[in-house]
Parts: C-alpha cells; structure tokens; sequence
C-alpha cells in the first residue's frame, strides 16, 4: 500500500476529535470551532479596529447631514419665496440707474382761453455721492468739498448741509429743486471749469406760475414744491392735472459706474390734463374790484365774497373772496393778516393761513337774512297758500308775537300795517313773512328745502365745500319756524344760496352748479366738456314767473332800488342777518341777490358783507350791499351782451366828445386839436413843444368825455406819469363831484342824477392823472333793509 493510502486510512479510523475546545491565551478565552465553525473567530469584548465604521457615529453623522441640508433647503426657500421680492429690488437698485422724467402739470384756463395757471420750465439738481470720486482718498475728499462749496456758492446753500449730502452713502441726493434757467447755466460753466462731468444731474421739471398773481386766488388754489395741489382746484383736480411720471432705465456695474452700450428702457411720462373753469377772466376782475372797494368802504372785519352764475346752466362765471392773497408766494401773509401775523402763536398763523386761503363762498356758512324770503314766497305761492297782490293779507304792527318772545320788524318804529306779498317783500316785512311761514308748516318748508338742494352740498367741484346747518324737523318750534322764514337761525353756504336762487330765475329748474367747462387731454388732445346737469324742477314756471315778478317790484318801489342800471331789468332782495345773543361779536351779515334781466334771466349776482364797521353807511344790505352789486351789473351785463332796453340816452351822455387821437403830433400841434375839440390840455414834458413829439396822452384815444374835460400830455423822454389819490366823491351831487376831480387832474364819467352812490376807483386810490372816475347817482333813499 501506498503512502497516500495509509494516510487516508489512518484519517478515516482517527477518533473524531471533540466539538470545542476552549483555549486561554493572554488572559483571554479564545472560542475556536472546529470543522464547519473552524474558520470563524468570536471575541468577548468590543472591536476596536480602527478601520471598520461604526454604526452609530454612522447614524449620527447622517442625522446631522440630513437637518443641515433641511436647513439649507428651509433657507433658499425663504430667501426665494419670501423675501424674494426684496432681494430682487435691492439686486435691481444696486445695478439700475433710475431717471425720473416728471409729466407736465396740466394748465388751467378760463372759458376764454386766458391762462390761469401755467407750468414753466425749471431744472431739479441731483446727485449720484458715489460717483463723485478721485483717484484717491484724498482726492476725493478734495473733489466732494469743491463739489459742496460750488452749489452752496451758486444756489446759496447752507455749506455743511450740503457737504453731508455729497458725502451721503444714498444712491441719489437731491440738492435744489425748481432752479431757473439762468442758475442751470452758471451751474453748467462751473461743471465744465472745475472738469466735472459725471455725479450731478440736471433733471427737467416744471414750476407753477400764476400770471393773475392774486386773481380767483381763493377758487384756483396752489401748489406746493413737490407739483401737488394744497388748495383750491389746484387739489380738487389734482389727479386730473398731474399725469403720470415716467423714467429711463440704465444698468450699472459693482463699482456703480454705467455699463457702456448697455439695454435702456424708456417710459415716457403721460403729461396731465388741462382744465378750463366756467369762470370769465374779465367777469373775475370786474367783482374782484368793487368787492375789494366794499369791503374796504364798508370796513367790513370779516370780509366778503360774490358770486356771479348763469342760471340756465349752473355755470359759475365768477367767484371771488377778499382778502384774496397771492398764488405766487401763498405763504406770505396779505395785507390784511400781515398786520397782526408776527404777534400770533406758530399754530395760530397756521390756522390764519387756512382761512385766507379758504374758499368763503363754500367753505363758510352764513345766515342769508331777508335773500331767503325769496324762498318762503317761492313754497306758499307754489303751494297756492297765497297770491302775490290779495290786499290786506298781512298785518305788520312793528313786531310778531311768537309764544313769548316779540320779533321785531327791521321798521318797528314805522309799522307796515296791512300788506300783499309783493309789498311784503318789497318792505322786507318780517312779520309778515312769519304770518306766512305758520300758514306753510314746518314740514312743507323742510320739503321745499330739500328740494331746492339745501340740505346736501352741490357737488360743484370746488375745494372745500362744506355742508348747510338746519334743526332736526323734530326740534323745529314755533320760534325756530318763525325765523327760518326770513333767513335767520340756520345756515346755508353762499354757493347753496345762490343756486336756489337760481332756480327760481331759471324757470324753477334746479341745475347743478359747476365750475369745470371741460377737460383737455393734452397728449390726445382729446376734450371732454361738461354738460349742464338739470337736477329736478322744484317750483312750477308760473310760480317762478311771480316770484321774479316781486323781485322787480323789489328793485323799482322797494328795498333794492340802490341796484338799479340804467337800460336793464332787475330783479333783488336784500338782506340783512343780526347776530345771536350768545355771539354778538359776529356782527351783521349784508347781502345783496339780483337776477337781470328779469326775462330770459343770464346773471344771478349774490353779495355777502361780513361784519361792516362804518357806522356812516350803517350795514343794511339796501344800502351797503345793492349799490355794489349795480356796479358790478352795469360792466357785466354789457361785456355778456345783454341788451339794454332804454330807448331815451341818459341825460348824463349828451353832448360827449371823443377824444382824438394825437400822438406822434408835436406838443403845440396836440394842444391845438384837442383845444378846439373843446378839452382842457396839461403838458408833461421838460422839451421845447415846438419840436418835441407826443409820446403817450390820458385818457386814451376813442374816450367820450364832457366838454373841458382834461387831457394829459407826455412829451417824448417824460412818459413818467404822475399818481394821485381818488377822493371821496359819497353823497356829492354832480356839481361838487366834478369840482372834486377836476382839482386832482381827473375826469368824471357820470350814470343817473342825484347824490353820488357809487364810484368804480376807491376813495385814496392811486390813478394817473386824466384817469376817468365813473361814478353813479341816484336819488336818496330812506327806506332800504
């Protein structure tokens, strides 16, 4: 047998050997299996090999990945989902350079064309600080000084204030806004002498101007620095004037200097829309003038307004408050306020700066007085309560007894004794008109009110418009009944008031009040016109045909024959509001309305006085309040072409002569013609009058003027003219009226006989010498309320 043989046998007879055998080796019990577990090795203590990975830092180690990238994923979210938006604006104003291209302030006209307020051209200077660099530190220390020290040197700006502008991290500054052009070009020579060409913009802008300076100051209305409307139209209409600004987009790069030839985008400003008023400039300027006459005459503490309507349309032809101030320069105290400005509070001359801005024809209430009792005629005869001639209807014994209060008549010294309507309201009779209110009832008047639109504001359009004030009909007694029936204890806004009596002029129709006549789009050019709006009719065409009737009477046998113009039909109640008890200190309130002509009515006038102190002409509206509203009816009703409807020339224009004309003639020449003309020559002139030419004369050429009347000639080089004060020509006849002038080297125009009631330049007034003084007379009136 072979080796390999026995081998195999002697294994195969072997003992097997045990399962197990356990070992000590090192201290440590080594586990060896044998045969099918002998290849596998089992320790009784932990491995600590450094070369396999341990599960729980393993697990631990993952955990941890896992919440920083939840954190992660929770923060791009936010960056991108919540303040995304921020972060792409502060991205987009760090690489965007933004030009703001302001649109033109719309302009405002009046309804001849004639420019109230105008948008000039002007320049806004800014800054980019961080353009404003040098080479080095130093240099730019050095360049940002120069930069602060020329604009406080050009615009006269404080220099430190300025400095820290130019040193401001802010992307842009602003150092002056509205600068004319005459700055822009010092500032552009000083740019291109001081080698700075990049850092300061000069941005276009505008800048309002009023070319009337103070003229329907309180209706207009102004802007501030920033082009939006603080008062009056100016604001009202502000988002219809402003427009929408636009820009220009560049980009910049990280050391925020433009990107050459990079993308632009252009967004071209939409310009705002011009606005044309009902108002008429020459309307404007003529109750501008004699409301500024009363009001001075008068002494009147509170001022006064006026208001001038066509009550076919609603449209508002003038309307004017005085003291007025001047739109240019707003914050400048008028005449009248500058007197006490200095002494009051900083909160006090803000208050006093509201109210001579304030509009007071809607922004203030008043008592109308004895205007209303056009209204409380208007309801009974509407109501068939009444006629306008039933004889003996009322009965005036100087007072009304009203439970246990007597209210007086204005004439309780002279009672009226029995009375129609008519002559009711030609007297101005309180009591009788509350005998007429108590047959009417509370409720029925608080009917008509509404109405007439006295209760709720016009919605006219104008700034500041403030609501009427009535009692409840609940709390409406006997006494309040009584003296709502001739204007007294409520109050209404003048614009309210007039409106009402309009309607009564307009066939009874009730037409909204307006005072925009259209809107131009000035980039379209396209133009939206105001229609008049009928608001309801209130009062039948015949009861309105009465009422007109008895305001005539008013004017020709009444209370309102101081309004009377020569050739024209009037109708007009005055009236006269007393104070409260509790505030004396109001003082009274004159007021005069008027309508003409009576047929096919075009003007509703209405005066308010407030408070007037000259005890020589009282504070009746007949006498204070009327001879103004004549004078401003006999320019108006003329300028509207209104025809007269005289047929005999007033004594007063006979025999007129025409002035010639003798300019351009020598001195001895013009004396000549107007010599046998039969006028009167002065001579200004320091020249030989052989030889020296007539440069300029007074009046002008085309003036009628009574014989020897007087005619001032300039004299080339002496064109200078001399200014003297208008006297007093009150309650003078014609005779001591033309004496007066002619002492003062001024001449007279006259309407009417009698006293002088009226004259169109104020007593104290500055003319040039040769000024023609109309003047008014009429017979002296006794009997006006």
């Amino acid at each position: 047998m072979d080796t390999n043989k026995k081998d195999l046998k002697n294994r195969n007879t072997h003992k097997k050997p045990p399962t197990r055998t356990d070992k000590k080796k090192d201290n440590h019990t080594i586990k060896v299996k044998t045969e099918k577990d002998s290849n596998i090795i089992s320790l009784n203590r932990k491995f600590d090999s450094k070369n396999l990975i341990y599960t729980p830092k393993l697990r631990n180690t993952f955990i941890v990945i896992i919440i920083i990238f939840i954190l992660l994923l929770g923060r791009i979210g936010y960056l991108q989902f919540v303040d995304g938006a921020y972060l792409t604006e502060m991205a987009y104003q760090q690489q965007a350079i933004n030009q703001i291209l302001s649109p033109k302030r719309g302009n405002i006209y009046d309804s001849t064309g004639q420019a109230l307020a105008i948008s000039s051209q002007v320049d806004t200077i800014t800054i980019n600080p961080s353009r404003i660099v040098g080479d080095s530190d130093e240099e730019t220390k050095t360049l940002k000084e120069t930069v602060a020290k020329g604009f406080s040197d050009i615009f006269a700006l404080d220099y430190n204030e300025t400095l820290e502008k130019v040193n401001s991290t802010s992307q842009v500054e602003t150092i002056i806004k509205k600068v004319e052009q005459e700055k822009v070009d010092e500032l552009k020579a000083w740019m291109e002498e001081n080698d700075i060409s990049v850092g300061i913009n000069i941005d276009e802008d505008t800048k309002r101007y009023y070319p009337y300076g103070d003229l329907a100051s309180s209706v207009i209305g102004f802007c501030g620095s920033d082009n939006q409307g603080l008062s009056g139209i100016e604001s009202k209409w502000d988002s219809v004037l402003t427009g929408t600004p636009g820009k220009i987009v560049s980009s910049q790069d990280s050391s925020q200097k433009e990107i050459p030839n990079a993308e632009e985008t252009y967004i071209s400003a939409e310009n705002g829309s011009d606005i044309t008023l009902t108002l008429d400039v020459y309307i404007q300027s003529t109750i501008e003038k004699y409301l500024e006459q009363a009001v001075e005459k008068y002494e009147c503490e509170d001022g006064g307004n006026v208001i001038v309507m066509n009550p076919q349309t609603g449209d508002i032809l003038g309307m004017a408050s005085y003291p007025d101030y001047d739109l240019n320069s707003p914050y400048t105290p008028n005449s009248t306020l500058a007197k006490t400005y200095d002494s009051l509070s900083t909160e006090e001359k803000s208050e006093a700066l509201y109210k001579m801005w304030s509009n007071k024809s809607v922004a203030e209430s008043y008592e109308p007085g004895s205007t209303f009792k056009i209204i409380t005629a208007s309801v009974a005869l509407e109501e068939g309560i009444t006629t306008t001639d039933n004889a003996r209807d009322f009965y005036c014994s100087g007072y009304e007894q009203v439970e246990d209060r007597q209210i007086a008549c204005w004439r309780w010294y002279n009672p009226h004794y029995y009375q129609t309507l008519r002559e009711a309201l030609e007297h101005s009779c309180n009591p009788a008109f509350i005998q007429l209110a108590q047959r009417i009832g509370a409720s029925t008047l608080y009917k008509y009110y509404q109405a007439f639109g006295l209760f709720e504001t016009t919605d006219s359009g104008l700034y500041g418009e403030q609501p009427s004030i009535f009692h409840d009909l609940d709390d409406v007694g006997p006494v309040e009944l009584a003296t709502y029936a001739f204007g007294q204890r409520f109050q209404v806004t003048p614009l309210q008031m007039i409106t009402a009596i309009s309607c009564v002029a307009n066939d009874g129709v009730l037409m909204k009040p307006n005072i925009i006549k259209s809107v131009t789009n000035t980039d379209t050019g396209a133009v939206t016109e105001t229609q008049p709006t009928k608001v309801r009719q209130v009062i039948s065409p015949s009861t309105a045909e009465k009422v007109k009737s008895m305001m005539e009477s008013v004017v020709l046998e009444g209370t309102g024959k101081n309004v009377q113009v020569s050739g024209y039909s009037i109708g007009g109640k005055s009236g006269t509001s007393e104070p409260t008890e509790a505030n004396k200190d109001d003082g009274y309130v004159s007021s005069f309305v008027a309508i003409s002509p009576i047929e096919d009515t075009q003007v509703v006038i209405l005066l308010t006085l407030y408070d007037p102190q000259n005890k020589q002409y009282g504070y009746q509206g007949g006498s204070v309040a009327a001879p103004v509203v004549s004078q401003m009816l006999s320019e108006i009703l003329p300028y509207l072409g209104v025809p007269s409807d005289t047929t005999e020339e007033d004594n007063s224009t006979e025999n007129l002569i025409t002035v010639p004309d003798v300019r351009n003639k020598t001195l001895t020449e013009a004396k000549k013609v107007l010599t046998d003309a039969g006028f009167d020559c002065n001579i200004v002139s320091s020249g030989d009058e052989n030889a020296t030419l007539v440069a300029d004369q007074n009046p002008k050429p085309g003036a009628k003027l009574a014989a020897n009347s007087i005619i001032m000639l300039y004299g080339e080089g002496d064109t200078v003219a001399t200014s003297v004060e208008v006297p007093d020509l009150s309650n003078m006849n014609l005779s001591q009226a033309k004496n007066a002038l002619k002492s003062k080297n001024l001449n007279i125009s006259v309407t009417g006989s009698g006293i002088v009631t009226t004259q169109d330049y104020a007593a104290g007034e500055l003319v040039q010498e040769g000024t023609i003084i109309n003047v008014t007379l009429k017979p002296t009136l006794t009997d006006a309320h």
